[in-house]
């Protein structure tokens, strides 16, 4: 199974998602179980990064894998092309699985999509569009520009709940006041989190109930 290794980090989101997964990993489930709308059957059970495996993080169908999903690898080829969305951490609760992108200052954001084949941008954008359609975003916003990184989230979830029909959600994790870069505060996280929600045009109910935003302080990790 291919994947990426990452190595330890010292700084950043990437810092405290390897810390919450290998050492705190009951302070996540908790934040994130508060977040659902559904009690979690079975405890998460976290199977990246794990220090025991270089602290891998994964991507394209190597993701799949690492969750136990193999047989939805050609579908997935079908729908995204390669170099993906490289997963910060990814768990799982019985047939209940967790993606996991984790920010911790609010430039890390910003991002367009860098595909510069035509067959490539064409697969993204038909993508996006079925996910604005089952997400109920307003129509004709461009997902590839401004918050593409946000919104490529969102397709592998459209994937993997409609088609690979799992039981999936997008974990958005956000730390609050981390030393190691930027401080950010829980009021401007909202704030830039609203601004974004409303220029995707986003707010329908799949998206209300598969998307979880979760807020970590770093003092408290």
């Amino acid at each position: 199974m291919s994947n990426e290794l990452s190595g330890i980090a010292e700084r950043g989101s990437q810092k405290w998602v390897q810390h919450l997964v290998n050492g705190a990993s009951e302070q996540l489930d908790r934040a994130i179980a508060g977040s659902l709308t559904i009690p979690l059957k079975q405890p998460i059970e976290w199977l990246s990064p794990l220090q025991v495996t270089g602290y891998a993080e994964y991507r394209d169908t190597a993701f799949l894998e690492c969750l136990g999903l193999r047989l939805h690898a050609t579908a997935l080829q079908e729908f995204w092309p390669l170099s993906g969305p490289r997963w910060d951490a990814l768990g799982r609760a019985g047939n209940t699985y967790f993606l996991v992108e984790a920010k911790a200052n609010i430039p890390e954001i910003i991002s367009d999509c860098q595909a510069r084949a035509t067959h490539s941008r064409e697969m993204i954008a038909a993508a996006m569009r079925c996910t604005q359609q089952w997400l109920g975003a307003r129509p004709r916003i461009d997902w590839l520009t401004g918050f593409y990184q946000y919104a490529n989230r969102l397709a592998h979830l459209y994937f993997m709940r409609e088609i690979a029909k799992e039981d999936a959600y997008m974990v958005f994790l956000y730390i609050l006041n981390d030393p190691t870069h930027i401080p950010t505060s829980r009021v401007e996280w909202r704030g830039a989190l609203e601004l974004q929600k409303l220029l995707l045009g986003l707010g329908g109910r799949p998206y209300r109930d598969y998307v979880l935003s979760v807020f970590l302080d770093a003092a408290d990790i």
